[in-house]
């Protein structure tokens, strides 16, 4: 059900802006590799400020430090064979190069998936009101108004979230595993 060589897993490493899809698109893509049996395990960012990076903040630091952990542990992970997903935002490329040359270093596979959608379409599915919220002052440091996200150089896949269905999306991740030989 995995790689057919005996390597380790693949990290499928969502980023993207706030409200991009990228949880949408990683819930998909988990159901479905936990219907075909693949071990698999999946790490949403607010589910992982819950747990494992309860107390920090939102600051530069603090951020870096959250990826940092999900990088850690999707490492363990996928060197022992266990596929991971990321879906947090992630906003600085120098910690997702950090993660992908760890995980990589560690013999799993890091496949970047850019979430890419416009900053005011983000805005139009906020259905936590998010963004309105930063844009009033009350919530500082929020990605894509008053902090900065940085989108990769080149991801292995990008999905344009504003043009594509969410099975469109699905497809080319699915298809992206298949063709490399991953399912």
């Amino acid at each position: 059900m995995m790689a057919s060589n005996n390597s380790g897993g693949f990290c499928l490493w969502f980023t993207g802006l706030p409200c991009s899809g990228k949880t949408t698109v990683a819930d998909m893509v988990f159901a479905e590799l936990k219907k075909r049996k693949v071990k698999v395990e999946i790490f949403d960012g607010d589910i992982i400020r819950l747990n494992l990076s309860k107390g920090l903040t939102f600051s530069k630091e603090d951020r870096d430090t959250n990826i940092r952990r999900i990088g850690f542990v999707c490492d363990l992970l996928t060197r022992n064979g266990v596929n991971s997903i990321s879906a947090a935002i992630s906003p600085y490329r120098n910690i997702r190069d950090e993660n992908r040359q760890l995980i990589t270093t560690g013999g799993g596979k890091f496949i970047e998936i850019f979430v890419n959608a416009p900053v005011e379409i983000c805005e139009q599915r906020d259905v936590k009101g998010m963004y309105k919220k930063a844009r009033a002052g009350l919530m500082k440091g929020f990605t894509g108004v008053d902090d900065p996200y940085e989108p990769p150089i080149k991801p292995e896949l990008e999905l344009r979230t504003d043009v594509e269905t969410v099975q469109d999306s699905f497809n080319k991740i699915m298809r992206y595993l298949e063709d490399r030989r991953l399912l």
